[in-house]
């Protein structure tokens, strides 16, 4: 069960890398949009995530007390981030504003990812 959980950490990962990596090529574009990096990863980040609380609750992993709110953090900003992509997928172009809210949430969702959920997970 350790070698699924890891396989699934590192989807999640990669899930991030490729959200992150659909933001960054268009930092210094005028006209920003969502693209297909953007899509792809925010899927992933949030379906691995599902698939990893699940083995980490069906397996014997020690979690602390505050691990569910934790995960309902973290569900909650993947959702929103999945959801704003989603929303603007087929638009041409979208605010800049909106580009770098979901830059933020992608960021504040790692944040809560490195400092809070890992500081007494599973190990």
């Amino acid at each position: 069960m350790e070698n699924v959980r890891l396989v699934l950490l590192l989807v999640h990962v990669l899930g991030f890398a490729a959200l992150i990596g659909g933001l960054l090529v268009q930092v210094r574009e005028p006209v920003k949009q969502v693209n297909g990096l953007m899509r792809d990863g925010s899927v992933t980040t949030v379906v691995a995530g599902l698939l990893l609380v699940w083995v980490i609750e069906e397996g014997d992993f020690p979690t602390d007390e505050s691990f569910a709110a934790k995960t309902a953090v973290k569900l909650v900003l993947g959702v929103v981030i999945l959801g704003l992509v989603l929303a603007n997928l087929r638009k041409e172009r979208i605010p800049a504003a909106l580009f770098w809210v979901i830059g933020a949430l992608t960021v504040a969702d790692l944040a809560v990812a490195i400092f809070w959920a890992s500081a007494h997970g599973p190990r």
